[in-house]
């Protein structure tokens, strides 16, 4: 079982790096960052942007995987994204993961005074920013027209330090999305049903992994499994049992990767960094 933690790009650059380099110390395997341009209760707070958070992060480790959790076509095209994506693969010398979504209503759609879209009409949105993307960064020069998203001769050189390209990790729970992960995702990520019962929450986990399997199949390629375990009504890092009691559920369930977030001080995420320490220091180490 593989291990990711998330640090949201809420705190100026002096007080952030400590908490990048001590995801790496501890043994975390991957250390994500929300790519929002406001995220639900803490709009009103500082916020920074998530690529140039990453490639500061990537300056100061060396072995982490590091990763969008999840880009959208919210706010974001194909095109100019693909740029920094591979310069943000290129600084981290091969250590990105691009997480992308379909994204959901809220402030990223919002402030840019856009129509709200439908779930049907965000789903094929996606669809083609995630099909434009691979095409992107796969070939020297890509022209691609679609219904939301178009490229003229873009293009791409000097291309990926990862061949073909770095890794999509796709975020899906509804079928549409799922193909879409099958198809070209290298991981699917989970944030399983919206539900204030914890058992009734993991049961849903359990029903949308067996629908992955079947789309998985139907793609007929092997697809990592990632679960966001803060999804859960219960917060992972709450304490020592409660995280080894996630991941062991999880691993039964077939997941290879768990991602938790860093203790804040309150609000969402609120908990003890005391906590994320005991399980760095008694914990991962035995999941390897």
């Amino acid at each position: 079982m593989r291990t990711g933690i998330v640090i949201l790009p809420e705190h100026r650059w002096w007080f952030a790096e400590p908490k990048w380099r001590a995801a790496e110390e501890y043994g975390f395997h991957h250390a994500w960052t929300y790519d929002h341009l406001g995220w639900r209760t803490l709009v009103d707070g500082p916020w920074f942007s998530a690529v140039p958070t990453l490639t500061a992060a990537a300056m100061v480790t060396e072995r982490i995987r590091l990763g969008t959790f999840v880009a959208s076509p919210n706010f974001r095209h194909p095109v100019p994204f693909a740029r920094e994506l591979l310069t943000l693969d290129d600084v981290s010398d091969g250590r990105f993961t691009l997480g992308v979504g379909a994204g959901g209503e809220g402030y990223d759609t919002e402030v840019l005074g856009e129509p709200p879209r439908t779930p049907a009409e965000r789903t094929q949105r996606f669809g083609e920013f995630v099909e434009l993307l691979d095409e992107l960064l796969r070939k020297d020069k890509t022209t691609w027209h679609g219904k939301h998203f178009s490229a003229v001769e873009a293009r791409s050189a000097p291309g990926a330090v990862q061949r073909p390209r770095m890794p999509f990790l796709v975020a899906a729970n509804g079928p549409k999305a799922m193909k879409i992960a099958a198809a070209h995702g290298q991981g699917w990520v989970t944030t399983g049903p919206r539900t204030d019962d914890f058992d009734a929450w993991w049961h849903g986990v359990a029903e949308l992994s067996k629908r992955f399997t079947e789309a998985q199949h139907g793609a007929g390629r092997r697809v990592d499994r990632y679960l966001n375990l803060d999804s859960a009504p219960v917060y992972s890092l709450t304490s020592v049992e409660t995280f080894q009691d996630a991941v062991g559920r999880a691993e039964e369930l077939g997941f290879t990767d768990v991602i938790v977030h860093w203790p804040r001080h309150d609000g969402v995420y609120a908990g003890r960094e005391t906590v994320l320490e005991e399980i760095a220091a008694e914990v991962l180490p035995a999941l390897g």
